[in-house]
Order: structure tokens, then sequence, then C-alpha cells
């Protein structure tokens, strides 16, 4: 094991961004919450929360006041989490990742990268697939070409790449172009989604809505699980790569009220608007094409409006999305510049996107099954990492980049025993309470899943709590600033 090479002359004020995963000095962190909230609201004005409304109705069965409660709760809840984890990258100004082998020892973090960086290629196959499909769409509009991407692969294959490309273009210079993409973006495609909304509404049933009998408080618990889940609990890891650069008096509730207001803003007007559409058509929680479904629901004026609001949305998720699993892949130890590792990222992306859209018969599914399954060793490590954090002010700048024996961040054997025990046992027991699928497609299926807490999506909480408790009995929170 060695020390990672940095280069002392990296700079990030250029257009693009050569600084891998060292620890940003203090004189270049100069960043403002502001631009935190620009950056979480842009990455969740994307047509994935109209599904995931609509399951709140079509399956947890709430009326639409429900819905909206839950998706404020579940939406606003969770990134105020993301907000409180991003808190370590203003202390230590590196990635949450790296920040991580302070915690999990510089080998043990293997497993908590590992599993964030699934998490990220997963979510960003998801916004792949969807965008190709709109634009597929778009394509079929306005040139007349086939709409199925099985019947043209061809075109399906060049709808990814399109995508992909406006990807790597600001993913891959950094930093600043992100931040400033994200911002102004956000005002041209979240005007896009007003327009489109306005119209949404308007083929709402009204009578459907009035005459929803109220759920039961235990499916409005379940349906925050499932939004929380599908929301905040997948960027809770990724939130300190932003964070990073902010000023270092940057109070922390700023940080958290930048990610929760920022994304909360979009996510509970989609989330609730899913839910209308759903009370008179439930088959927007079942599409294959959730794209196409939505679409099916406006007039035909509205359609290229539409679609290019819904490929924009999901291209500002993706944005942050590969920004943040280059990073990861770095962190992993693979030795190459922070822009290659994006491009390695978007080819892993791309084969997905193109299995979902040519080889499989069912793409809503999986997505569901996949942020289920995820949720779990993310919240694991949101436990034992949070709570590390109630004691841990500063982190050793040298230590997070030397993967030696003589480290700091080494412990026994390169593992933090108690970090790592904690996170396991955690990920075991939370598997027990929780279902990954729906219907006839269940993937998995834990032990006391059928349990009060497994019916009503509470696998996530417990996960929370027996990580955050068990590291804190062991000692962790306790003894980390002797360390």
């Amino acid at each position: 094991m060695t020390t990672e090479t940095t280069d002392t002359s990296v700079r990030a004020e250029g257009a693009l961004e050569t600084r891998g995963i060292e620890p940003v000095p203090e004189n270049e962190r100069t960043g403002h919450p502001m631009q935190l909230f620009w950056v979480w609201f842009a990455a969740n004005i994307s047509i994935l929360g109209l599904p995931l409304g609509a399951t709140l109705v079509a399956i947890q069965h709430l009326a639409f006041w429900q819905a909206a409660i839950v998706a404020l709760l579940g939406s606003v809840g969770s990134f105020a989490i993301v907000g409180a984890v991003s808190i370590a990258g203003r202390r230590g100004g590196a990635p949450g990742l790296t920040l991580s082998r302070a915690v999990f020892g510089v080998r043990g973090n293997a497993g908590p990268t590992l599993v964030s960086l699934v998490s990220r290629l997963g979510w960003e196959t998801v916004n792949t697939t969807t965008a190709a499909f709109a634009l597929l769409s778009l394509c079929a509009i306005l040139f007349g070409t086939g709409s199925d991407a099985k019947s043209v692969p061809v075109l399906t294959i060049v709808c990814i790449a399109v995508f992909v490309v406006c990807t790597v273009i600001v993913s891959g210079l950094g930093h600043r172009v992100l931040v400033a993409v994200q911002r102004w973006a956000t005002w041209i495609f979240g005007a896009l989604n007003i327009v489109v909304a306005v119209s949404l509404v308007s083929t709402v049933d009204w009578n459907a809505v009035g005459s929803a009998p109220p759920a039961s408080v235990g499916a409005m618990i379940a349906g925050i699980g499932t939004i929380a889940a599908g929301t905040g609990i997948g960027w809770a890891n990724a939130s300190a790569d932003m964070s990073r650069y902010q000023h270092p008096a940057v109070r922390a509730g700023s940080l958290v009220a930048s990610a929760a207001v920022g994304a909360g803003i979009p996510l509970v007007l989609l989330i609730s608007l899913g839910s209308l559409l759903s009370a008179g058509d439930p088959t927007l929680a079942q599409a294959g094409d959730p794209v196409a479904a939505i679409r099916g629901m406006l007039p035909a004026w509205m359609a290229v409006p539409y679609l290019i609001a819904a490929f924009g949305g999901l291209l500002l998720s993706n944005h942050l999305s590969v920004y943040s699993a280059g990073l990861t892949t770095l962190t992993l130890g693979i030795r190459i510049k922070r822009v290659y590792a994006v491009v390695v990222d978007v080819v892993v992306t791309t084969l997905g996107a193109i299995y979902f859209m040519l080889v499989a018969d069912n793409f809503y599914d999986p997505f569901i099954a996949f942020i289920s399954l995820l949720a779990v060793p993310i919240t694991a490590w949101v436990g034992v990492f949070a709570t590390d954090m109630l004691r841990r002010k500063t982190y050793d700048p040298a230590a997070l980049m030397d993967l030696r024996r003589t480290s700091r961040y080494f412990y026994r054997g390169g593992v933090e025993p108690r970090a790592v025990a904690a996170w396991a046992l955690a990920i075991v027991v939370g598997y027990q309470f929780t279902t990954a699928g729906s219907g006839d497609d269940v993937w998995f299926t834990g032990v006391f899943a059928g349990s009060w807490p497994g019916r009503n999506g509470l696998g996530w909480v417990i996960t929370f709590v027996v990580a955050a408790g068990l590291y804190a009995l062991l000692g962790g929170a306790r003894r980390v600033e002797a360390r």
C-alpha cells in the first residue's frame, strides 16, 4: 500500500477541475450554501418523481392529501440527512467516501465505497435509460422514426450516446462548471416543467381524487420509507463531494437547509403531482416506460416541450451523480485522473442502458427493487458515519491520502473493526425487514419482511438505528478524538 500521489500545483479555479480526491486547501474553499441549494434543486427536477408519487396511490393506496404529506416528510426529511452528512465535507474538504477512510480504515472503507459506486452507477443507468426513452420519443415526433426501442436499435444507441456525451461534458469539467450549469439550467428546465405540470393537472380526475378513502397511518409510514429510499438516502454518501468546497465558516444549519429545501421544493411538487395523476389512472405506477406513460396523458402539442423538459431534468441529475461516481472510483484506489474516472463510469452505465432498452422486458420494477436493496447498506453507512461525526470535528488530510501501514487511519490491518462490524451487522439486520420488488417480481424477502416494520417499509430505519447504536456502544463515537 502506498501514499496516493498529490500534485501540489493542482487547482480548481479553471474550467477543468484537475483535483482528484485530495482535500481542498482552506484558501480554496470559497463556496456558499446557495450554490448547494441550486445543485440539489437541479438534481431533483427529473420526471422520476412522478412515478414515485404514483406508487403512493396505486400501491400504498393513499389519498392525495396523505401522499402530499408523505412527499414532504420523505423528501425533505431524507435530504436533511444529506445536508447533515455534507457537514463532514466542509470540515475535511474531501469527498464523502474519502473522509470515510477515517471512520472505517483505509482498507475497511472498500466495502462502503463499492456499495456507493454501485448505487451511483445504478442511478445513472436509470437516468440514462429514461432520458434515452424521452429522446427516442422526441425523434418519433420530429422525424417520424419508430418509438419502440427494440424496433430501432441503432437509433436507441444513438439516443443513449447523446445523453452520455452531454453528461460527460459537464461532469468531466468538474466542480466549477457543474455548479454554474446546475444553477442556470434549473431556471430553463424548471420553467418547462411548470408548463408541463399545468397541462398534466388539467388531466387529473378530480372526482377520483376527492372520493379516494384515506389509508392507514401504517401505509403513510411505508410511503415515507419508499420516498426517502428513492430520494435523499441514495444521495447521502455523495453529499460531501460538493460541500468540500464550502467555506469553513459556513454554518452547519445552512448546509442542512440548502439540501432539504433545495431538493424538497421540486420533489414535493413532482411527487404530489404524480399521486394526483395516479388517482384517476393507476397505470403510471406500473409503466415499463414512464416517459411514454406521462406523454400519453398530455395533448399532442405539449409532447415536444415535455420531452425536452424530461431530458433536461434527467441530465441535471446525472451531472451530479457521474461527478460523484468519478470521485468514488478514485477512492477505491484506481489511479487515473478524475476526468478519466468519469469516462469509465459512463461506459458502464451506457452498457446498462442498452440492456434495459434492448434486452430487458421491464424497466420500472427493477428500479424499485434496486433502490430498496441499496437503501439498506447506504443507510448503514450513514448511521456509522453520522455517529462518528458527533465527535470528529477534523480530519487528517495526509492520513486520508496515505494507504500505508504508517497511516493514522490504518488501524488494525487497515480496518477499523468497530465501524466495519457495526456496518455489516446493520446490513444483515436491515435486510431481514426488507422486501425488494413487488407483485410477481420479488427479488428478495427478509425473514421479518412480513412484520409491522417490514410491511411498512421501515427496514432502512432499523438499519440506521442498529448501525449508529452498535457503533456508539462499541466505543467508536466516544473514542474518536483519541485516534
